[in-house]
């Protein structure tokens, strides 16, 4: 690939998309290379929130705003994607001041529900006890009242992936375990490009482009540091614990031993518990839950749900915020605002970055980057992203109908029709021309084994976590002990492969479903270590 591009962004998390998608929406040639996978970092770690974030209100009201206004965009050019969470805020007895807190937190809601009409979100509510409890019967019997507030949930994987279609489909490159290791200058020291490798084969090429942006997250400093610049952040490690089913029907706000708010979310299926804030060193692609970290949130949601102790935590996930830098504050104070960083005064012109943000407002500030990148380039388009569907959100269908013309039952129809919105008739139309493809690949999901087909085919799938991250397969309750295997010879089989390939794809998920397993063996994770180990081995007999 000697062809010189008009940009090249490096990052596949959904800021690198975004800006990919925009640019090639504008008619910028544009290359994109990603280390790992779409949304491995910190994207896939995150909450899944498109929310305005109340608890930003009072420091960092730009940020609910914005977020707000970004949330309204995303629900129209992807409403197959989102899906509504309501809020509680419970006051306990015990609290202090508990009938002036509840008064007091219905007043400052009420102050969010000034963005609500920017993302169709519904008012607060002030809740009595016995409102509250037909709600929601599982919180703790000390609670007083609570009051209501509305946000949405996304599925940040597929929001990934369809953005990288979209950059695709308009003509955008998309380079998956390619590594950026060194940045290409001209006589003038002007960053004309990237030397990147492939890590599948470990062939290193230069590529050329009018404009390099650096949209690595926390990975931000030291890819600019390649080019003697600088993007200076403070990460935050935050993680996430998954339970095995949906246990609550409403999203609960827990307090933490030390004031931090957490909280324990319906997801999907799933519920998860979520989030720390603590500052990070190491390597964000080596970041880990750890053992306190699980036992801190589980704490923290058993004063909101006693019963929570009694339920399975099958994964704790971590991801590393590339929170802007400011030395003093706790973690949990730091601003969720971005900068974009121009590298020409430290002596790396054609070399731009991007530090801070927040997941919610990912389309704004691809629009403000790619504003930036086409003022330099003489580009007078203008964004449309906010306007035109990504891949699926063109129509919405009704799964029911889906059902019927595939076969399937109508959860499994419900489920693809989540992941893929109107593409999910090109499924449809694999299962008529092979009916053996609608069998349930995997169970728990459900995914069937023709959009398993599809997404390998289409969406970029190397390995068994790219097909979890496209289509959940592997992602319920048994933590892929039933279908790994499975999925393993199906991915072989396309990649020209026998049983040793099926093998080697099976041990790198196991590995990676172990290290987010591990940190949840005190807290019901240890049958389910058993539970996989046994069905894997079950499956070799």
């Amino acid at each position: 690939m000697n062809a010189t591009f008009d940009l090249i962004v490096i990052g596949g998390g959904v800021n690198g998309v975004g800006i990919a998608r925009d640019a090639a929406q504008r008619g910028l040639k544009v290359a994109l290379f990603e280390q790992k996978d779409l949304g491995a970092g910190t994207t896939g770690a995150s909450s899944g929130m498109i929310h305005g974030g109340i608890r930003y209100l009072e420091k960092d009201r730009d940020v609910t705003r914005l977020s707000c206004q970004d949330s309204g965009y995303i629900q129209q050019i992807a409403p197959h994607l989102l899906f509504r969470i309501p809020f509680l805020f419970p006051v306990l007895k015990w609290t202090p001041g508990a009938r002036r807190l509840h008064e007091l937190a219905y007043v400052y809601f009420q102050a969010y529900d000034e963005f609500q009409p920017l993302k169709r979100g519904k008012r607060a509510a002030k809740l009595d006890r016995d409102e509250v409890f037909r709600l929601e019967p599982g919180l703790h019997p000390d609670t007083v009242g609570a009051v209501t507030t509305d946000e949405w949930a996304i599925n940040a994987f597929r929001l990934c992936t369809l953005n990288a279609l979209d950059a695709a489909r308009h003509g955008a490159q998309i380079h998956l375990r390619h590594r950026v290791e060194q940045f290409l200058r001209d006589e003038k020291q002007r960053v004309v490009g990237v030397r990147v490798r492939d890590l599948r084969d470990g062939h290193a090429r230069e590529v050329h482009a009018r404009l390099v942006f650096n949209a690595t997250g926390p990975w931000a400093g030291r890819v600019a540091k390649l080019a003697g610049a600088e993007v200076k952040l403070r990460p935050g490690k935050g993680i996430h614990l998954v339970l095995d089913r949906r246990i609550v029907n409403y999203a609960i706000i827990a307090t933490a031993v030390d004031g931090r708010q957490v909280f324990v979310e319906p997801y999907g299926q799933e519920t998860w518990i979520g989030t720390t804030d603590d500052d990070y060193y190491g390597d964000p692609g080596e970041v880990q839950a750890n053992h306190d970290e699980v036992s801190y949130l589980v704490e923290a949601a058993e004063t909101v749900f006693p019963a929570i102790r009694r339920h399975r935590v099958v994964r704790a996930f971590a991801g590393v915020r590339p929170t802007l830098h400011r030395y003093g504050p706790y973690e949990d104070d730091l601003s969720r605002a971005h900068r974009i960083y121009d590298h020409a005064a430290e002596g790396a012109p054609g070399l731009m970055s991007m530090g801070g943000g927040k997941l919610a407002a990912y389309r704004q500030m691809s629009e403000e980057a790619t504003d930036l990148i086409a003022a330099r380039l003489g580009v007078a388009a203008k964004c449309r992203t906010h306007s035109t569907p990504l891949p699926g959100g063109e129509a919405q269908l009704d799964p029911k109908q889906v059902a019927e013309q595939a076969g399937i039952d109508h959860y499994a129809a419900a489920r693809l029709v989540h992941r893929q919105g109107a593409r999910a008739l090109e499924v449809v139309e694999r299962i008529r021309r092979s009916p053996r493809e609608r069998r349930l690949l995997c169970t728990c999901e459900p995914v069937t084994e023709a959009e398993a087909r599809y997404a390998i085919e289409n969406e970029w799938v190397h390995t068994l976590e790219d097909l979890r991250r496209r289509t959940s397969c592997g992602n319920g309750p048994c933590q892929g002990a039933r279908c790994a295997r499975q999925a393993a010879w199906l991915l072989a089989a396309y990649q020209g492969g026998g049983e040793k390939l099926a093998e080697e794809h099976l041990a790198r998920f196991v590995t990676a479903r172990w290290r987010e397993m591990s940190p949840t063996l005190s807290h019901g994770g240890l049958p389910q270590l058993e539970l996989v180990r046994w069905a894997l081995r079950r499956s070799e007999s």
